[in-house]
């Protein structure tokens, strides 16, 4: 693959923790792809691209022009038009992950010229109460989602319930605490579920995401328990998290959104 096809370049990269990072993109001379918070892009980089330090060897050969390409989905906000956000964790086996890892600043990559997805808020009330259920990386659509409408649609009530091993891989952690503070209309809920592992003890929520809910950890928040009549709930992450929480709403009757079948749950399986 040409060098002058990978049209878009690394503008900064931050290592959270030992295999998640976060990739800003910026186009290189074209205009950046228009999305909806919630939505993915692809990203792609060649055979030839170097693995990082710590993966594993390609199971099979790849042909070094071959562009290797995945869907991540944004966490920037849709109306920061300057780069592209990206919440990535590294699968050591993978073929892109460990390449994409091994960008530095000012390397280039290929960024697909079009966002695709439906696991937005443009069908749920601008007033409903959303509560965002994730697990590592699937925490990503809802930072885009949190950045974009927080300040721009008062009336809408948002929660992020975010779930890790430790407490090191609480992606966001800060900002999203910070916004808790000075947001009377958001609330943040980490829960690390390895707290015996933690060099510094953590109060905070322990366990697993799918307990949240059956604690009333967010009643205890709002104040109230989410009428199911003006209530979203977005579920994003490891596809046992979204199963066991799923089965768990639908018991209070959370129906499943399609687009041939509205409801008021919405889901989102990570791999």
């Amino acid at each position: 693959m040409k060098h002058s096809e990978l049209n878009a370049i690394v503008i900064q990269k931050i290592d959270l923790a030992w295999g998640l990072m976060v990739l800003r993109v910026a186009t290189d001379g074209s205009d950046l792809p228009a999305f909806t918070p919630g939505q993915f892009v692809v990203l792609g980089l060649p055979g030839s691209a170097s693995r990082c330090c710590g993966s594993d060897p390609d199971e099979t050969r790849i042909a070094p022009d071959k562009l290797i390409r995945r869907a991540y989905s944004i966490s920037s906000a849709s109306v920061a038009r300057e780069y592209m956000e990206f919440y990535i964790s590294l699968v050591q086996s993978g073929e892109l992950t460990p390449r994409l890892f091994d960008l530095k600043i000012g390397d280039h990559l290929w960024l697909g010229p079009k966002a695709s997805g439906l696991f937005t808020l443009d069908s749920v009330p601008r007033d409903s109460n959303t509560i965002l259920f994730s697990t590592g990386t699937g925490l990503a659509p809802y930072v885009s989602m949190v950045r974009s409408f927080l300040t721009h649609e008062p009336h809408r009530r948002l929660a992020i319930i975010h779930g890790a091993r430790h407490s090191w891989d609480l992606g966001y952690h800060a900002e999203l605490t910070s916004l808790q503070h000075i947001s009377p209309d958001f609330a943040y809920i980490p829960v690390v579920s390895r707290p015996n592992e933690e060099p510094v003890p953590w109060t905070g929520r322990t366990g697993h995401v799918q307990s949240i809910w059956e604690q009333r950890a967010l009643d205890d928040l709002w104040g109230f328990h989410p009428d199911l009549e003006n209530t979203h709930v977005f579920v994003c992450g490891n596809p046992t998290m979204v199963d066991q929480t799923a089965e768990i709403l639908k018991t209070e009757g959370y129906a499943e959104h399609s687009r041939k079948s509205p409801g008021n749950l919405h889901i989102e399986r990570y791999w």
